[in-house]
């Protein structure tokens, strides 16, 4: 990307809500403003940023926005996520889907939410094999504050799955090089076992 779009995606990514729902069909937030940078996307594609996020793209473009995408969900005000305690199994399917670490818990025990720091993105809902999660209403507006938040979240969690990604490689290419090593040396012991056999 030109240090131009660049910054420009910079300028746009500050402006939305960082929820990294998804809803825009981009992967996060930052991918969003990258394409509306590069003029790839239309800006009417965040429905948890509303009208002022709308308004405020328009602003920061100089054009006219057009109606947010009716396609992409509805705005609406913040939810967040409710797990119903005696139904959570403790798959971690949910932590795994957060985007932003608002959820806590271990393997085959009971998970929660932190509501403060959910961004009410819902990607959790899906991956739970027994429906346990509801939306429920914040009771509170999602700020700049929490944006900021959230985007830090958001990085600090790529940054520690990408660091687990690559350390699995490297045990993999490991456990791949010692087999190999031992592939060879059964071969060598294979060869001096037949050799002392003939001789």
């Amino acid at each position: 990307m030109p240090p131009s779009s660049a910054r420009l995606a910079d300028r746009v990514d500050a402006l939305l809500p960082q929820t990294q729902c998804r809803r825009c069909g981009y992967d996060a937030c930052r991918p969003y403003a990258e394409a509306i940078a590069a003029g790839e996307a239309e800006i009417n594609r965040c429905p948890p940023g509303g009208q002022a996020t709308l308004v405020a793209l328009g602003v920061l473009l100089d054009r006219t926005p057009p109606p947010l995408d009716p396609s992409r969900g509805q705005p609406g005000p913040l939810r967040v996520a409710c797990i119903d305690e005696s139904a959570c199994i403790g798959c971690t399917l949910c932590i795994a889907a957060c985007p932003v670490d608002a959820i806590i818990g271990a393997q085959k025990r009971m998970h929660a939410v932190l509501t403060s720091l959910c961004s009410g993105c819902e990607l959790c809902i899906a991956p739970c094999p027994v429906d346990c999660i509801t939306m429920r209403p914040a009771g509170r507006v999602w700020t700049s504050g929490d944006a900021s938040a959230a985007r830090a979240r958001f990085a600090s969690r790529q940054t520690r799955l990408a660091a687990t990604s690559a350390a699995g490689k490297r045990d993999a290419e490991a456990r791949k090089r010692k087999a190999a090593i031992a592939a060879a040396i059964e071969r060598a012991r294979a060869r001096r076992e037949t050799a002392a056999a003939r001789s």
